[in-house]
């Protein structure tokens, strides 16, 4: 790459895109890092105010970055699937699974990204970047909630997700059988919890019961671009 600036967004993003790429190899050695981001910069030929100009805060926005690079080759990845013709519980148990089958070449990363993220201080972020994989796993599955169900759905996605890519980063195997069951078994609680809120609405006396608490949280919208005309 030439050392021309890079003020426009589009061309920052395919930089950011560059640097991390870049920085992979760096990443096992130095984590999530300042020195990092020197390293993959240098490799690509970068100034280093283009480097700094394109991840401010160093280690913690090229982590946030990775996140979403992947989320983005998932997205592109499902758009090319058959979901359809699967059950909702076999859709989403394949999009968790190829989300962690695209890391797993970089699972040091990930485990760098997930220690970095984890603190106090980043937390939050973190949050906001595995709701963001859930959100693009339960809109390729077809999701269409507009009420508290598009929350609720991302919620426990986020959570089981999260437990996953834990419980994987822990698992030696390098096929991770013991990953895919422990996701079939959060993936089934998720289910049975799913059948017992449609029970509860099917059932008059526990629906009456159910109604005010229900109907105060279906007050709770989806963002105005999920809306139904």
């Amino acid at each position: 790459m030439s050392n021309a600036d890079f003020p426009e967004e589009t061309n920052l993003s395919a930089v950011r895109e560059e640097i991390v790429n870049a920085a992979l190899p760096h990443v096992a050695f130095d984590g999530w890092s300042s020195a990092t981001l020197i390293a993959a910069a240098q490799d690509k030929d970068i100034p280093p105010e283009t480097a700094r100009l394109a991840f401010p805060r160093g280690g913690v926005d090229m982590a946030l970055e990775f996140h979403r690079m992947m989320d983005r080759r998932l997205e592109t990845e499902l758009n090319l699937d058959g979901l359809s013709q699967m059950r909702i519980r076999d859709r989403v148990t394949h999009c968790v699974r190829r989300r962690i089958e695209l890391v797993t070449p970089e699972r040091e990363a990930v485990r760098r990204g997930a220690s970095l993220l984890a603190l106090p201080l980043y937390a939050p972020e973190g949050a906001k970047a595995v709701w963001g994989t859930a959100d693009v796993i339960w809109n390729a599955c077809g999701d269409a909630a507009t009420d508290f169900n598009y929350y609720s759905k991302r919620i426990i996605l986020s959570s089981v997700y999260s437990a996953t890519v834990l419980y994987w980063l822990g698992d030696q195997d390098p096929k991770a059988v013991a990953t895919w069951e422990f996701l079939d078994r959060r993936i089934e609680g998720v289910m049975r919890f799913e059948k017992t809120k449609a029970d509860i609405q099917k059932n008059p006396i526990t629906r009456a019961a159910f109604a005010l608490p229900m109907g105060i949280l279906n007050l709770i919208k989806a963002p105005a671009s999920r809306r139904t005309p």
